[in-house]
């Protein structure tokens, strides 16, 4: 029996405090817990029957209702009628052939277990007996006193390795623990205070479902007809949840000949076909969140009704397409009184005014008081929110307001907005309820779900007409605001930035390679004077390099990085500067003497350039134009220690051999590797305009170094 055991609440009555049990398991629910075990010691059986009946009326079919201990009770729940799935038995309690024989094969049968010889009695039992094993504690914790040792993750990945069964771990499970508990082999996490003691239990269910997962982009389901045009349909729909941060699939009820001007023939298939589509994708795809658009007709209504029976995704937004934009219904008696019927499945309907109106058995509805009042009325009798949108209002304005069912009079959230004058509003409906499934989705509460799924699409309707598709009613522009924020420009990888980087240095490196002042100094013919030159100004450059850099600790987004470019400006300025007071001051030590040299145009352009990148403010360009100071030295000192300019650099006999020493120090090399990966990091997250700023700060840089060592010879 395939059971999602992933997100399992256990509830403790204690814990849920005054919300209740019942109030807890519905929020718990809501947010993805899969498998809902009421656990009451202290009740009677005669209450645990009517929770039983209570929890089976709230969780619905969403979620498998199991009980513990009480095999009696969940026989008489379901003798009233109730779903209750099975039961959790203990080691002492009633014997688990006794259970599967008085619940059937169907049912669901847990055991806790949690030594070896439980492992052993487990093996002993007919095939099918037991579902899954509740393994634990794997902390401790305060639910359950009378506890064994707590077994940790280690413990719990062996018992699973031997266990036939798919193995829960339960007791004092926390967020932290839910991905190592997964990878050591549980079938789910079992949570008790992580859950009932929950400020939210919706929200608190989310998370521990994601961190489930591993996963941050929800998947949602389009279930609607097709547009050729794009505009509206799955079409829309799957552009909108994409917009809105989501993965979507879809699965198309009907096929249209339609575009910006009217819809000219429709095309049903066959409603097989349509149940093979939408078990394709829930045999396959855990799925968070389904849209429901147009259904053309009751066979096409029925078939989706049974597959949400079967399946219960966990949030559901209908978008009744029954009336068309000329007012002309365009669903027959009986298929709308099946989507009556539909309308119990859904968490939030988002009817336009004449589709609550039909929905409701008015005959029109002139202004959103009225709209709020009607949707009143439909939000207690299906018991799913209901969001009245206003754009078929008269006037500037068009407000849209959420109605939240299941709270004391019904809770509205207004949402207040000047019209927007375009006639690119084709697909809106469509648009709005698929952005709203997938806010939902990613963990927003309905009203803020709607807040943000109207800011997206109202600049969505602004830009509409920039598209300029088609002679009529135009589509909305789902992606303009993330093509203006974003734009289309594709992120490097570390790897590609950091070739492409370095290709671009080519003629620089090797300008610098064919350059007297570095012939002469790899085959010992450079005259002194010439030597000290070039020293005396790369003290200036040093002093001031090791403020640049002290700059980039200053505004170093991590402690890492901090710490990083603040040894790389000690060394500066106490490493390298050691060797040049060796040949200009050996006497003095570091002395005002050791930087009386005059700055020569090179080294004074090149400070220039510097300083402004520290100036700028700007972590990333101040790091990308230090970074050819690191890179092109490391490179050159790895070639002269390679002999690449000769063998006589790699002589101890060489007049400068402790200088040529220094460019292949093993540390700088090491501290070059380290900065090109700060600042490849940093380029390949920034935005496309900081990227360009970073790569023109380097290659600036690069040129400045191949001028610093032009200059002793005058080249």
């Amino acid at each position: 029996m395939n059971v999602d055991l992933s997100i399992y609440l256990v509830t403790d009555p204690e814990l849920c405090g005054t919300r209740g049990v019942v109030e807890t398991v519905r929020r718990a629910v809501a947010g993805g817990v899969r498998i809902v075990q009421l656990r009451d010691k202290t009740a009677t059986d005669a209450d645990i029957v009517e929770q039983l009946v209570e929890l089976s009326h709230v969780i619905d079919g969403r979620a498998l209702l199991l009980v513990n201990d009480r095999l009696d009770a969940a026989l008489a729940a379901r003798e009233r009628g109730a779903r209750v799935d099975g039961v959790h038995l203990g080691q002492g309690d009633v014997s688990v052939l006794h259970a599967r024989e008085m619940l059937g094969p169907d049912a669901i049968i847990g055991l806790t277990a949690n030594t070896p010889e439980h492992l052993e009695a487990v093996r002993a039992l007919p095939a099918g007996t037991i579902d899954h094993l509740g393994v634990g504690v794997i902390r401790p914790t305060s639910t359950k006193p009378d506890h064994p040792p707590a077994m940790g993750i280690d413990g719990f990945r062996a018992f699973a390795a031997a266990s036939p069964l798919p193995c829960v771990a339960i007791g004092g499970v926390g967020l932290d623990d839910v991905a190592a508990l997964r990878a050591a082999g549980a079938a789910g996490v079992a949570l008790v205070s992580a859950l009932c003691a929950a400020e939210d239990p919706r929200a608190a269910a989310q998370v521990f479902r994601r961190r489930w997962r591993g996963e941050t982009v929800p998947r949602i389901l389009s279930i609607a007809g097709s547009d050729p045009s794009g505009g509206a349909g799955i079409q829309a729909d799957l552009k909108s949840i994409a917009a809105n941060g989501g993965y979507g699939m879809a699965v198309i009820t009907a096929l249209t000949a339609q575009n910006t001007q009217g819809v000219r023939a429709v095309h049903v298939p066959p409603t097989d076909f349509l149940r093979a589509q939408l078990d394709a994708i829930s045999d396959d795809i855990e799925i968070d969140a389904v849209k429901i658009g147009m259904l053309a007709g009751t066979d096409v209504i029925r078939t989706v009704i049974s597959w949400l029976e079967e399946v219960r995704p966990p949030v559901v937004v209908l978008d009744p397409v029954m009336v068309a934009t000329s007012g002309d219904r365009l669903l027959d008696a009986e298929a709308e009184a099946a989507l009556h019927d539909l309308l119990q499945y859904a968490d939030v309907i988002t009817p336009n005014l004449p589709e609550l109106a039909t929905l409701t058995g008015r005959d029109a509805i002139d202004d959103c008081a009225d709209g709020i009042a009607v949707a009143r009325e439909l939000a207690e009798r299906t018991g799913a929110a209901v969001l009245v949108k206003g754009g078929h209002l008269t006037g500037d304005e068009a407000p849209d307001a959420l109605i939240e069912a299941g709270t004391d009079a019904n809770t509205v959230h207004e949402f207040p907005g000047t019209r927007i004058d375009t006639t690119s509003t084709h697909g809106t409906g469509c648009s709005l309820s698929a952005a709203l499934a997938t806010r939902r989705a990613r963990g927003d509460e309905w009203p803020q779900a709607v807040a943000s799924a109207r800011s997206w699409l109202r600049e969505s309707l602004r830009a509409g007409a920039d598209l300029d598709v088609g002679k009529g009613h135009g589509p909305v522009h789902h992606f303009a605001g993330l093509w203006e924020r974003g734009g289309l420009q594709t992120r490097p990888t570390v790897q590609e930035l950091t070739a492409e980087w370095w290709d671009a240095t080519a003629q620089v490196r090797a300008d610098i390679d064919a350059l007297p002042f570095i012939r002469a100094l790899a085959d010992g013919t450079l005259r002194q004077e010439l030597f000290l030159f070039y020293l005396a100004q790369d003290a200036l450059y040093l002093r001031e390099y090791a403020r640049v850099l002290a700059d980039a600790a200053r505004l170093a987004p991590t402690s890492a990085e901090q710490a990083f470019w603040a040894q790389s400006a000690h060394g500066a300025i106490a490493g390298e500067l050691e060797l040049h007071v060796s040949w200009l001051t050996p006497a003095q030590g570091v002395t005002p003497d050791t930087f009386a040299a005059e700055p020569a145009p090179a080294t004074t352009a090149y400070l220039h350039h510097l300083r402004a990148a520290a100036h700028s403010g700007s972590y990333p360009e101040l790091i990308a134009a230090a970074l050819p100071c690191f890179w092109l030295y490391t490179d050159l000192g790895q070639r002269l220690h390679a002999g690449e300019f000769g063998a006589y650099a790699q002589s101890a006999e060489h007049p400068y051999a402790s200088w040529l020493a220094t460019y292949a120090d093993p540390a700088f090399e090491d501290a070059t590797g380290q900065a090109i990966a700060y600042v490849a990091a940093a380029a390949t997250t920034a935005a496309p305009a900081t990227r360009a700023r970073m790569r023109t700060a380097f290659e600036a840089s690069a040129r400045h170094e191949r001028a610093f060592f032009a200059a002793p010879t005058g080249s």
